[in-house]
């Protein structure tokens, strides 16, 4: 078995790959044409965050079966294509959390008392004492966006000092909220109360340009902004002029919209202070990942023990053919419902109906979980640790069996409850393969969950389709199918098109201000 390594790791975990007997090849800097070029020859791939893993690389990758990330974040690697060609892929959550956390308090504290900017006036021979003058943490409001397990870190610390610490996370559930000691506040709160607001997301649609001239019109006058999670969540030239005018005091960014920086204005900012995206880069996290990758590289490829993949769980191999139809399907069905309900889950039952019944349902309800949390803690959540993070955060699971699934063969029954409302989705398999949503709440439908749709809520009346593929039409939106459903004759009925482009904010506001239209929201399977 081959192994490249096309990105710089710890020596260590280059080692333990060679004394299993895996042959190591370390290739780092290779450009998109040399890794597509000699990709066929190898078994495994171990990146870090340089190396992009794309479609094409992975049509090349004729013998790969896996690829392993020395971290968490795989926003480099085409997750898509790789489980279409049964590679699995693997990271290492966990590994670089506390690091990462350690450094978004550092960037607060540099932040706060101004210290990269005093180091280099002292280099430069200059006494600037009064130049200087900082604020104390001490009793200051800290609001954290992303409260799962690098923000969760940051608010022990930050509680450790004194500070008041809030929190916006929309599927955090009040209980864990109390167990963390964190007031739960909406995102307009906190940008309203906010002293100093710490970043820790991952970049998605919904938290592209999160921090945006709009956004940061709500916050206090004053307010310190720090960034250690993903670049493109702050809009940077909205950054740059709100720093220009005052109404932000200071900002710590680690990471950025491209990188490294090729436009230098923001990051050249007085009021900036910067780092080269070393969140995850100290010699403890750099080792810890570098082994945990190259062991379960190992035992991947030697035994056939997956650990740690974020599209396949462990399953015995003669389990396989039955089980991956219902993995996918209730995946599909947790992200489905992922996007389409808000608020804090504290339960999620799945109901096993007709045939479904007879399966082995733990990974089918991991992958359910895993769908659930996926659009919301992109970097973090897979197979293996999907079970704990609901756990931390207070959601109970629940699973049921009946032989009747009507008038299907099959069926799981997705439900879930938040904020004290409970709403669920159904779904089955056509050919015993193909994954099919046939029912949501109330509304009886028959949807291909694929791609890029939009979930239209609307009165039943004439004209609201026409209106609807007219305007995609106008905005050159292709639509690709159109499903639909209603409780009733002129009642509230549900119109689901998916489509073959992008929507931007604009048109999905356009939509909502058609007659008849009572909320749009944008769902990616």
């Amino acid at each position: 078995m081959k192994v490249l390594v096309s990105d710089n790791i710890s020596p260590k975990g280059v080692e333990i790959m060679k004394k299993a007997g895996l042959e190591v090849d370390v290739r780092t800097g290779l450009s998109h044409d040399e890794l597509k070029a000699c990709i066929a020859d190898y078994h495994g791939l171990v990146i870090r965050s340089a190396t992009k893993v794309t479609a094409d690389i992975i049509e090349a990758a004729i013998n790969l079966k896996v690829i392993g990330r020395a971290g968490s974040g795989l926003d480099n690697v085409d997750k898509t294509a790789a489980t279409k060609k049964g590679i699995v892929v693997m990271n290492t959550p966990g590994g670089n959390t506390i690091t990462t956390a350690e450094h978004a308090i550092a960037m607060m504290f540099a932040l706060a008392r101004n210290i990269p900017q005093a180091t280099q006036s002292m280099k430069e021979g200059r006494w600037e004492k009064k130049k200087f003058l900082g604020v104390e943490l001490f009793n200051k409001t800290l609001g954290i966006l992303g409260l799962g397990n690098i923000g969760s870190q940051v608010a022990r610390r930050a509680q450790a000092m004194q500070m008041n610490v809030i929190g916006f996370d929309p599927f955090l559930s009040d209980e864990r909220a109390k167990e963390l000691a964190i007031e739960k506040v909406t995102l307009e709160e906190l940008f309203a109360s906010a002293d100093f607001i710490t970043i820790h997301t991952p970049l998605t649609p919904e938290t592209k340009n999160l921090i945006n001239r709009e956004t940061i019109k709500l916050m206090k006058d004053g307010v310190r902004i720090i960034n250690c999670a993903r670049g493109g969540i702050i809009n940077e030239k909205d950054l740059y002029d709100a720093l220009e005018i005052g109404k932000v005091a200071g900002a710590a960014l680690d990471v950025f919209e491209k990188e490294p920086p090729e436009d230098l204005t923001l990051i050249r900012h007085e009021k900036v202070i910067c780092t080269p995206h070393l969140g995850a880069s100290t010699r403890e996290a750099q080792e810890n990942v570098a082994i945990a990758i190259a062991e379960q590289i190992v035992d991947y490829l030697l035994t056939g023990t997956i650990r740690n993949a974020v599209n396949f769980p462990s399953i015995p191999a003669e389990q396989v053919p039955v089980l991956r139809p219902y993995i996918n399907l209730a995946e599909i069905m947790g992200k489905f419902a992922s996007q389409i309900y808000e608020g804090g889950i504290t339960e999620v039952t799945i109901e096993y109906r007709g045939e479904a019944e007879n399966i082995d349902t733990k990974p089918v309800t991991i992958a359910a979980l895993k769908g659930l949390l996926e659009p919301i803690l992109t970097e973090t959540v897979n197979f293996v640790n999907t079970p704990v993070i609901a756990r931390e955060r207070g959601i109970e699971v629940k699973e049921t069996k009946s032989p009747d699934s009507g008038d299907y063969f099959t069926m799981l029954v997705l439900k879930v409850k938040a904020n004290g409302k409970y709403s669920e989705i159904a779904g089955t398999l056509y050919g015993k393969k193909e994954p099919r949503i046939i029912r949501v709440d109330q509304f009886p439908v028959e949807i291909v969950p694929e791609g890029i749709m939009l979930y239209i809520y609307n009165n039943d009346r004439p004209g609201v389709i026409g209106n609807i593929g007219t305007l995609l039409g106008e905005n050159n939106i292709n639509i690709a199918r159109m499903h639909f459903g209603r409780e009733s004759k002129g009642g509230m009925a549900i119109s689901v098109v998916n489509v073959d482009n992008e929507v931007s904010t604009a048109v999905v506001k356009a939509i909502k201000n058609l007659p008849n239209i009572v909320d749009v929201k944008i769902i990616r399977l």
